[in-house]
């Protein structure tokens, strides 16, 4: 079927966006109206979790490159694709969370095992989302507001199937799970994730210092977000896109705060994007919050901030390359990133437990200056007096053990803009530091990667 874009005369500038399909499909390009751009630049939302002040790009996107299914690709696992939005980069989430399971012993030796009835993510599901009047809603005004032929909308979103384990993938921890910041910071620098950084960064080096050179962004960075986020492109997802833009636009489950209409309009960009690419939307595989690629960008991030650094016409996000390391250099500098400026500061907390209270209230914001933060009781190191910039006071929590602090400059809050966290702000921001270490040692004393 081809995927009618709205018939309007396109002009000289266009968005070629190609992807390699694991059915060897060749790619495509589409022309595309500048006024469908801007609609899709106007009405898409930032990263998975991010709702913060909407900027324009420096670079506008010019193609997009991601992960796309095969025919023969295994189910889903929940565990497998840690998007800054999933279980794998909370600091409750359980030690292991991405090792795959080991299968269970059999029974008795020799007796005949009865062949057990499996529900699994692959299997046809009763939910029909293609017959459901909301749906059918949803096709006809993305149509309408986005320039899209109504029945191709709808025979993409009739192949779309409710999947059980990103609706319950995406719920919070337990009330009462205690975080442990110890705890999550290991599971992050460990020598294999160490060692595969470090060779990432050698390959890469020349586009690194081109994206501290333009945007401001220090390679460890950049190095410490692709790290967390995938561990180098190990672990991407593999769910399809449109199975998981669709669970949580039309059955977010119960029991946390209501994101459906976040996850609507990231599906509605999502179809944009796959009319633009002229390819099924049922094609893509990312994370079970919908995020692709190695820098796990949801489809309005994809749209927003992704950048052909390399100048060959197409952003490619799922080989690891430079237009990875320009689209997340983009997107720190657009959310306000200040050049030579350092995330955190150490920082030893007051004694004063209400004077301690007042400036943790504020939380991850930057609110203090250093003058506040040291008459308020809080010692801070000689290299912080020059700092003219607003400060927060950041608590990790250690389980039972007393928690860690640090100051945050604006940096570590645009960090905190990839993902509403301050603990994975700070696993990316460490786990830059050590790869920044080890890059400094000679060659031949890395460990290569197994």
């Amino acid at each position: 079927m081809t995927r009618p874009l709205p018939a309007r005369t396109p002009h000289s500038g266009f968005l070629s966006l190609s992807v390699d399909d694991a059915r060897a499909r060749r790619p495509t390009t589409t022309r595309i109206a500048p006024w469908l751009v801007q609609a899709v630049l106007a009405m898409s939302t930032s990263h998975a979790w991010s709702q913060a002040t909407t900027l324009e790009p420096v670079v506008a996107p010019a193609t997009a490159q991601v992960p796309t299914r095969s025919t023969d690709v295994a189910a889903p696992r929940s565990s497998e694709s840690p998007a800054s939005t999933d279980a794998a980069t909370s600091p409750t989430a359980r030690p292991g969370a991405n090792a795959k399971a080991k299968p269970k012993a059999t029974a008795t030796a020799g007796k005949k095992r009865k062949s057990a009835s499996v529900r699994d993510d692959t299997a046809p599901d009763s939910v029909l989302y293609g017959r459901r009047d909301d749906v059918l809603a949803f096709a006809a005004q993305v149509a309408s507001e986005r320039g899209l032929d109504r029945a191709w909308v709808e025979a993409q979103l009739a192949g779309a199937r409710y999947q059980p384990s990103v609706a319950k993938a995406i719920m919070p921890a337990p009330a009462g799970t205690a975080k442990n910041w110890a705890a999550y910071r290991a599971r992050f620098l460990e020598p294999k994730r160490l060692a595969a950084g470090v060779q990432w960064w050698q390959a890469h080096a020349e586009a690194l210092a081109e994206a501290q050179a333009r945007y401001g962004v220090p390679p460890e960075l950049v190095a410490g977000i692709v790290g967390v986020e995938t561990f180098y492109g190990r672990m991407m997802g593999h769910y399809r896109v449109l199975d998981t833009l669709a669970t949580l636009s039309f059955d977010f489950p119960t029991g946390r705060s209501d994101r459906s209409a976040f996850y609507r309009n990231e599906l509605a960009t999502y179809l944009v994007w796959c009319a633009l690419e002229n390819r099924d939307a049922d094609s893509v595989l990312g994370s079970f919050a919908g995020a692709v690629g190695w820098p796990q960008f949801m489809p309005g991030s994809l749209m927003k901030y992704a950048v052909d650094f390399d100048h060959d016409g197409h952003v490619d996000l799922s080989s690891g390359g430079d237009d990875v390391i320009g689209s997340v250099a983009n997107y720190l500098a657009l959310f306000g990133w200040q050049r030579d400026v350092p995330p955190t500061f150490a920082v030893t907390p007051p004694n004063d437990p209400q004077a301690r209270a007042t400036l943790l209230a504020p939380d991850i914001v930057p609110t203090f200056t250093v003058a506040d933060m040291t008459a308020a009781g809080a010692a801070l190191p000689d290299t912080a007096r020059g700092y003219a910039g607003k400060l927060a006071l950041i608590e990790l929590q250690n389980g039972d053990a007393p928690p860690s602090y640090v100051a945050g400059t604006q940096n570590f809050y645009v960090v905190t803009r990839y993902n509403w966290s301050s603990y994975y702000a700070m696993a990316v921001i460490d786990l830059g530091a050590a790869l920044k270490r080890e890059m400094s040692f000679a060659p031949a004393a890395r460990t290569a990667v197994q």
